[in-house]
């Protein structure tokens, strides 16, 4: 029989996650339909969106072939009934207090601070450079970890190595980038085009990095279809722009900058947003979402 939630430890909860502890050694992470913009966590969920993230992780974190922080399979028999689909058994880990950012193409915030200073985190690029553009190689572009609420803001590496000293902070650039490269070249192999992403990491005992949290999800990726893809334009993204995009038109009526509590979404938002999601996992893991959890591999 399979345990009540309320037998575990709740141990904190974030804008999608909530965590708790299973005993000294796991905790379970529960992905929730919950959907944050602009640093808001908006009273509309998306129906499945906590499955489909957990199905997208899952599908990574075995794709990828690095160290991950799983503890179990997507049917645990310590996962709650209720609570199958969207959750993981995952050992307890130090993390590390850096969101590692791998960027191979310009926009968003990094477009931003290379305006305005020709460079991102510190790394400088070259002149001429515009909206989507890709960049000549990967780069790394770490930000602190933020409170609910509160903006990630971009550091440099230096920065991150006051933090967690030279060696591991060079530690975690390169297998920031290393784990990019496979997903960038996986996602392109599916006509997906990886733009960015960011990652967690914690430390084995022996104080190596295993990687943790979610991995490569539309919420902490941002995917472009590659036959669409054209430079010097904002690109369809396999995400929550469908939910920007309705926030910052004219129907919804809200001001981003008034700090008011954005308007509930409306069904064919909600109806679009958990599309694209769906289109984006089975695209790129070649499953259906609707086999979830039960099939968790493609016919070869």
């Amino acid at each position: 029989m399979r345990p009540a939630l309320d037998s575990y430890r709740h141990v904190a909860s974030g804008k999608v996650r909530d965590i708790y502890e299973i005993d000294d050694r796991t905790l379970l992470l529960v992905a929730s339909d919950r959907i944050s913009a602009y640093d808001f966590s908006l009273s509309t969920p998306i129906p499945d969106k906590g499955r489909i993230l957990t199905a997208a992780s899952f599908f990574w974190f075995d794709a990828l072939g690095v160290p991950n922080h799983l503890a179990g399979g997507p049917q645990d028999d310590r996962i709650p009934a209720d609570l199958v689909g969207r959750s993981m058994v995952v050992h307890k880990l130090p993390m590390l207090p850096v969101e590692c950012v791998a960027r191979g193409y310009l926009t968003g915030s990094g477009l931003i601070d290379y305006r305005a200073t020709g460079a991102v985190c510190g790394v400088q690029l070259p002149d001429g450079l515009g909206e989507s553009d890709r960049l000549p190689q990967p780069i790394f572009t770490p930000a602190t970890k933020a409170a609910v609420g509160d903006h990630d803001e971009n550091v440099s590496i230096d920065q991150v190595a006051d933090t967690v000293g030279r060696e591991l902070a060079e530690q975690l650039r390169e297998t920031t980038l290393d784990i990019y490269g496979r997903g960038a070249e996986l996602a392109a192999d599916r006509g997906i085009i990886l733009a960015d992403t960011k990652f967690e990491f914690g430390q084995a005992p022996d104080g190596s990095l295993v990687l943790a949290d979610e991995v490569l999800t539309p919420d902490s990726s941002r995917y472009w279809d590659a036959q669409d893809y054209t430079p010097g334009r904002v690109q369809p993204s396999f995400d929550k722009q469908i939910v920007r995009n309705w926030l910052t038109g004219d129907e919804s009526g809200w001001d981003r900058n008034s700090g008011e509590q954005p308007p509930a979404l409306p069904d064919e938002v909600v109806e679009r947003t958990r599309a694209r999601y769906i289109e984006a996992y089975e695209r790129i893991s070649k499953l259906s979402f609707a086999d979830w959890p039960d099939r968790l591999t493609a016919d070869a």
